[in-house]
C-alpha cells in the first residue's frame, strides 16, 4: 500500500511587502517555479504562525509575477495595498498535490523521502531517513538507524533504487561512507 501523500504542498514563502500596491516578495520553495507561478493560479495560505494550509482563509489567485532577486515579486487578486500585503506577509503559499505538473520518471517529493528505510544493496539495514538538507553540490539524506545517524548524499550513483510504494530506499554506498 501507498504511503499518504498530503493534500497540500507547500510551494513558497511570502517573505515581506514590496512597494505600495500590494506587491510582495515571495521566496518560491519548488523546484518548477515557472509552472507554479503563473498568472491566475489559486494558492492556499497559512496562517501567519502556521506551517500548513489555514482552511478557514480565503484561497489567493495570483494576478500578477515577475522574477526579482531569487525569487518573485507577486500580487494576488483583492490585495490592493500595502497594509493588504503587510497582512499575508510570513505566510506559506501552498499547492493542491492534484493540481502540481506531475513528477517525470525517477524524480521524488522530498516529504515522500521522510520516514523512509535506507538499505545497503547487500540488504544490510540502515535505518529510516529522519532529513533531508538541501545543499550543494549534493542534496543530504540524515538517516537514523540502529548504529548510530549517517549522512548519505542523494547522488544517483549512491542512491540506485527509491521505492515510495513500500517506503524504501537502496542505496550502494562507496567504501568509508558508513564509517563517517
Amino acid at each position: 500500500m501507498g504511503r499518504q501523500d498530503p493534500s497540500f504542498l507547500a510551494v513558497g514563502h511570502l517573505n515581506k511587502p514590496h512597494g505600495t500596491k500590494g506587491e510582495l516578495f515571495a521566496w518560491p520553495l519548488t523546484d518548477r517555479p515557472e509552472s507554479v507561478y503563473v498568472p491566475g493560479t489559486v494558492f492556499h495560505s497559512s496562517s501567519a504562525e502556521g506551517a500548513q494550509p489555514d482552511p478557514d482563509l480565503p484561497p489567493l489567485r495570483l494576478t500578477s509575477v515577475r522574477p526579482f532577486k531569487r525569487g518573485f515579486l507577486v500580487s494576488f487578486g483583492g490585495v490592493h495595498d500595502r497594509e493588504g500585503s503587510e497582512r499575508l506577509q510570513g505566510r506559506y503559499l501552498f499547492k493542491e498535490m492534484a493540481t502540481l505538473e506531475p513528477l517525470a520518471e525517477g524524480e521524488v517529493f522530498y516529504h515522500q523521502l521522510l520516514g523512509m528505510e535506507v538499505v545497503t544493496k547487500e540488504g544490510e539495514a540502515l535505518g529510516e531517513i529522519a532529513e533531508v538538507y538541501e545543499l550543494r553540490p549534493a542534496d543530504l539524506l540524515e538517516v537514523h538507524g540502529p548504529k548510530g545517524d549517517v549522512m548519505i548524499p542523494f547522488l544517483s550513483h549512491i542512491v540506485i533504487e527509491v521505492d515510495t510504494e513500500v517506503g524504501r530506499m537502496v542505496i550502494d554506498p562507496p567504501d568509508g561512507l558508513l564509517d563517517l
